[in-house]
């Protein structure tokens, strides 16, 4: 296998209050220590709502840190404009959508991952960077 870029950060989070009395564990937070990956994800790590998040085909949730740049000049400074900010788990440099496909296959550190699906937006980032729903692709 070609490397294609880096792992900059590998985060997990917990399930807590949100917003309008909804859970949610988009607040990841940097691992300091190697994690465990799972057929389900990171170990420890939790899914609020396990109808859209989570599972087998949603086990890691990929975001990469080159994107925070367009976001940045989009909707200005923002405090979630650094690893995490979106709710992933692994914060890439080098790794998008320019690079795999759906079905590709990546090798990070032991596990080997299967791109599933692209990353559907949902109103928990309109709510997080103070956007109306329909700025960020939600319905």
């Amino acid at each position: 296998m070609e490397k294609l870029g880096v792992v900059q950060a590998v985060l997990s989070g917990k399930t807590g209050p949100f917003h309008r009395g909804v859970e949610s564990a988009i607040n990841k937070q940097v691992l300091k220590d190697a994690a465990s990956v799972k057929r389900l994800g990171i170990a420890g790590d939790q899914q609020a709502d396990k109808r859209h998040h989570g599972g087998e085909d949603k086990a890691l949730h990929l975001y990469p840190e080159e994107h925070y740049t367009h976001w940045l000049s989009e909707l200005g400074e923002h405090a979630y404009f650094s690893a995490g900010g979106f709710g992933e788990n692994l914060s890439t440099k080098g790794v998008s959508e320019a690079t795999v496909c759906i079905g590709d296959h990546i090798k990070i550190g032991t596990p080997l991952l299967e791109v599933t699906q692209g990353r559907m937006p949902c109103w928990k980032l309109n709510e997080r960077f103070s956007q109306p729903i329909w700025h960020l692709g939600c319905k």
